[in-house]
């Protein structure tokens, strides 16, 4: 067996552990030790349980286990204070919670000394190449390629190579399939920087290691105001929308796959996911998601996607059993962090739910946690946004929906950003720019849930263009006839007085447009 971490790789058939091209020395027993750990990592490992492993049943001192722990620690680059990759719970035991890939296949060293492919989404990228004329801007390129690095390497689901080994090739004319062949990885990411005046234009390309074909390019061309806070902007929204692109990437091959394993279902549900939240895709997603389950009962991923179509399907205001996936979602993401707790989309999806069942603060806390682990995590500003809306602060709203857009702009959820955003100027009562928001959401995704139109229609009814709002309701009962402004109190996610008064006023201006009263 093949388990890949970080910029790591552990062969328990060959015994050996590389970081990158590089073997690391490791005794024996602790080598079994940290076998022993990442091979139970789904659960929280006792003394008793290494002991009998490890050692057989015989005697072995706190001390002696303690030291052969900090040895594994220090083999994989962690350390008892950091505890990156293995955690200590007093009392309980230990765990290895860092993110692992792995394969049963064969270790296929190749001539040129390489690793396997692992068998998920495999990237390094390559430093990018400064074409500016002054030398002084290779420590912002440099910059932006490590600060990539990092945020792709946060992202689950997903083994990077390291900053040093990818460095390594740095100033060299290389063959990107020799690449992904050394570092047994699936895509590379390549990109340049030039610098013309006061303006700074990013290149960036993923290729397949494999073909060598392109598979997705971006460029960016910025201001150079703060070339820091530019070059976090650059790693946050290439971060955002690679992530896509790999999830697109990994669906596509899951799908020419004859026996799809678990992950490769996960991908094809998040491939649904992201083509719309509508009924239709949010039910073929689940449907991956439950597949990928009843292959791998312990697939953290899937459980999350299927928290993720409950929240979906409980926040769209829909007629039905909102109340019932609101709770079932709360209880998996409950599950999984329980488990994981540092799951960044866990903690953002369970503050959603905790925003959706009148419990503002609380959710806005846990998609806060949700930022503090993946400071790239767009869509958490976008919900923060709106639980400031139940809190009776919508004028707070705007700044965290522009600050989710500022990380991707090109986001395929953007549309549920500029929906809060509508939400919170109907609050405020600026009829006008609620029905731009409301009017951008539904261009941008042709399959918004029905309030998204109602909303519209109360706008639009204020702004005494009543034939217009009448119209809007329409659209929102062709897609839930059911919707009536009785629904619309019913579903109210707050009892702060400040919002349910501005509830009061869009609720009229839905009678206005026409909306049953049901």
């Amino acid at each position: 067996m093949r388990y890949f971490f970080e910029d790591f790789s552990f062969d328990t058939a060959r015994r050996e552990l590389r970081r990158g091209t590089d073997v690391i020395a490791v005794a024996p027993k602790v080598f079994d030790l940290l076998g022993y750990l990442i091979g139970n990592r789904d659960r929280v490992v006792s003394k008793d349980d290494l002991i009998s492993a490890i050692w057989q049943g015989r005697v072995v001192s706190d001390v002696a286990l303690t030291t052969r722990l900090n040895a594994a620690r220090k083999a994989i680059g962690d350390s008892g204070d950091e505890q990156r990759l293995i955690r200590t719970f007093p009392r309980k035991g230990v765990r290895f919670i860092g993110t692992v890939h792995e394969t049963a296949g064969p270790a296929g060293a190749t001539a040129a000394g390489g690793f396997a492919i692992p068998d998920k989404p495999s990237l390094v990228v390559l430093p990018f190449t400064n074409l500016s004329s002054d030398p002084e801007q290779e420590y912002f390129v440099d910059g932006v390629t490590e600060s990539l690095t990092t945020d792709l390497s946060r992202m689950v689901g997903i083994f990077v190579i390291g900053r040093n080994t990818a460095f390594t090739y740095k100033g060299k004319h290389v063959d990107l399939k020799q690449i992904g062949r050394e570092l047994g990885v699936r895509y590379v990411l390549e990109g340049s920087v030039q610098r013309s005046g006061s303006r700074m234009r990013i290149n960036v390309q993923l290729i397949d290691a494999e073909s060598g074909n392109h598979l997705w390019a971006e460029r960016f061309d910025k201001p150079i105001a703060d070339l820091f806070d530019m070059q976090d902007e650059i790693g946050a929204r290439l971060a955002n929308q690679l992530g896509t692109e790999l999830v697109t990437a990994e669906a596509r091959r899951a799908a020419r796959a004859p026996h799809p394993d678990s992950m490769d279902l996960y991908f094809q549900g998040m491939a649904s996911v992201h083509r719309g939240s509508d009924p239709a895709n949010l039910s073929q997603a689940r449907q991956f998601f439950e597949q990928a389950l009843g292959l791998d009962a312990g697939n953290v991923e899937a459980m999350v996607g299927t928290a993720f179509v409950d929240a979906m399907r409980g926040t769209s205001m829909q007629t039905g059993d909102r109340a019932a996936r609101l709770q079932a979602a709360e209880k998996s993401l409950t599950e999984v962090l329980a488990h994981v707790p540092n799951h960044a989309m866990a903690h953002c999806l369970l503050g959603v739910v905790q925003i959706f069942t009148k419990r503002a603060a609380q959710g806005i806390a846990e998609c806060e946690r949700a930022l503090a682990l993946d400071r790239n995590l767009a869509t958490a500003y976008g919900w923060i946004g709106l639980g400031k809306c139940y809190l009776g602060r919508a004028e707070e709203t705007e700044a965290y929906i522009m600050q989710a857009f500022r990380l991707s702009p090109r986001d395929n959820r953007a549309f549920t950003w500029t929906t809060n955003a509508g939400v919170a100027q109907s609050y405020l009562a600026a009829d006008e720019a609620a029905a731009y928001w409301f009017k951008r959401s539904i261009e941008t995704n042709r399959n918004v849930a029905a309030f998204v139109h109602v909303y519209l229609a109360a706008a639009l009814a204020h702004l005494g263009r009543i034939e217009e709002a009448r119209a809007s309701v329409q659209a929102g009962l062709a897609i839930d006839p059911n919707f009536t402004i009785s629904h619309f109190h019913a579903c109210a996610p707050t009892d702060n007085s400040t919002c349910l008064a501005q509830r009061a006023r869009i609720a009229e201006g839905m009678r206005k447009a026409g909306l049953p009263n049901g």
